[in-house]
C-alpha cells in the first residue's frame, strides 16, 4: 500500500494532460482560427493543416509516454486488479477508453491528412487524397464531429483515472479486499466441501 511510482504515474498524467489538452486546443483553437482567418476554404485547410502537422509529432509522444506510464502501472497495480473489488472494472474501462481515443486519434488523422492534400493544390498530393478512403466533402463532414471524440475520450479517461486513484486510499483498499473476499467465500467454501472426505 506504501508504494511509490512517482516515475510512472508522472508519465502516464503528463502524456494524458498533453493527449486532452492537445486535441481541445486544436478543436477548439486551431480548427477554429482557421476558419476565420482563412480567406478562402484551401486557405483556411491549410493553416489547419500546417497547425496540425506541427503538433502530430508532439502529440503521438504524449501518446507513447501515456501509454508507457499506464501500462507501467496496471503492471504494478496487478495484484490490486485481483485482490480489490472495483479495480478490475475501472482498469477495464481505461483500457476500453485507450483504446477508443487512440482508434479516434488515428482516424481524425486520417481525415485531416486528406483534407491536407486535396487544399495543398499541387497534382502529387492531388494523387495521394484520392488514395484516402471518401471524398473531400465527406471527410471534412466527418472530421467536423471526429475532432470532438478524442478530447471527449480523453477527458473520460481522466474521469476513470481520478476514480482509479481514489480506489488506491488505504481505506478504500481494506474495503475492497473485504468486499473481494466476501464474494469469493461462498466458491471458497463449496470448494472445501469438495475437497471433504465423504
Amino acid at each position: 500500500m506504501a508504494q511509490r511510482n512517482t516515475v510512472l504515474r508522472s508519465l502516464h498524467d503528463v502524456g494524458l494532460a498533453a493527449w486532452f489538452g492537445g486535441s481541445l486546443m486544436g478543436a477548439v483553437g486551431l480548427n477554429g482560427a482557421a476558419r476565420v482567418q482563412g480567406r478562402s476554404w484551401e486557405e483556411g485547410a491549410r493553416i489547419a493543416s500546417t497547425g496540425w502537422a506541427l503538433w502530430a509529432p508532439v502529440g503521438a509522444a504524449a501518446i507513447g509516454v501515456h501509454l508507457v506510464g499506464s501500462t507501467g502501472l496496471l503492471a504494478v497495480n496487478a495484484t490490486r486488479v485481483v485482490t480489490q473489488q472495483g479495480v478490475a472494472a475501472s482498469a477495464l474501462a481505461k483500457t476500453v477508453l485507450t483504446g477508443a481515443a487512440l482508434a479516434a486519434t488515428v482516424y481524425t488523422r486520417v481525415l485531416g491528412k486528406k483534407i491536407e492534400l486535396v487544399s495543398s493544390g499541387t497534382p502529387q498530393d492531388a494523387e495521394k487524397a484520392d488514395r484516402l478512403p471518401g471524398d473531400t466533402g465527406q471527410a471534412e463532414r466527418r472530421l467536423s464531429y471526429a475532432q470532438w471524440s478524442v478530447p471527449a475520450l480523453t477527458c473520460a479517461l481522466i474521469i476513470v483515472n481520478a476514480i482509479h486513484g481514489e480506489q488506491q486510499r488505504p481505506a478504500q483498499q481494506l474495503y475492497g479486499m473485504v468486499r473481494r473476499a466476501r464474494t469469493l467465500a461462498p466458491y471458497v467454501m463449496r470448494a472445501h466441501h469438495w475437497h471433504l472426505p465423504h
